[in-house]
């Protein structure tokens, strides 16, 4: 996936990696990217965009990757603080709340299942992430960082500034509201 940054500006970047954390950014991207690739896919109806917020992610992490201090926060706290700041960055430079919404290439994951249950998965799929969509935006916010990034309540309050308490609150009334709102559509 083509970065967008002049060859110059990416060879730069690269040259101020070492070999050691060449290894480590390697394990921290293949262990790290499914989550913020499903966090973005959860807050963004444009699957190409959530492509390029995740790929700006794990760029400015080799940026910054010597600044990183695991005494003041865990990597995925430091990653997703990137990864929500990287969301906010987009809305303000004129990017637009979208509606969440599968598209049709999430079938493809289902290909070893018949085509009808596929269907019927995505169609499912479509529309938990439409009810997601009008929940409010911090619940928004909170469900996908606990389910598609897989967070704990601890890491979300880490990661947020709340307690973890009050996290727990808001995803529990937001997951009730989510079932009221999928039983007004059954």
């Amino acid at each position: 996936m083509k970065s967008g940054l002049p060859d110059q500006k990416q060879n730069e970047i690269g040259r101020k990696v070492t070999d050691d954390d060449r290894e480590r950014l390697r394990e921290l991207y293949e262990e790290y990217f499914p989550k913020v690739y499903n966090y973005f896919r959860y807050r963004l109806r444009d699957a190409a965009l959530g492509d390029e917020l995740t790929a700006r992610v794990f760029l400015k992490v080799v940026e910054h990757f010597s600044k990183y201090a695991a005494e003041k926060s865990s990597f995925s706290t430091w990653i997703f603080t990137i990864a929500r700041n990287t969301l906010i960055d987009h809305y303000r430079a004129g990017g637009k709340q979208t509606p969440f919404l599968l598209e049709n290439g999430d079938l493809v994951a289902d290909a070893a299942a018949d085509q009808e249950t596929a269907i019927l998965r995505a169609e499912e799929r479509e529309i938990l992430l439409a009810a997601v969509s009008r929940l409010k935006e911090r619940e928004r916010e909170l469900i996908a960082l606990k389910f598609a990034a897989g967070f704990t309540n601890v890491a979300i309050a880490r990661l947020t500034g709340l307690s973890e308490s009050h996290v727990g609150v808001i995803v529990y009334r937001a997951l009730s509201r989510l079932r009221e709102i999928l039983a007004d559509h059954l």
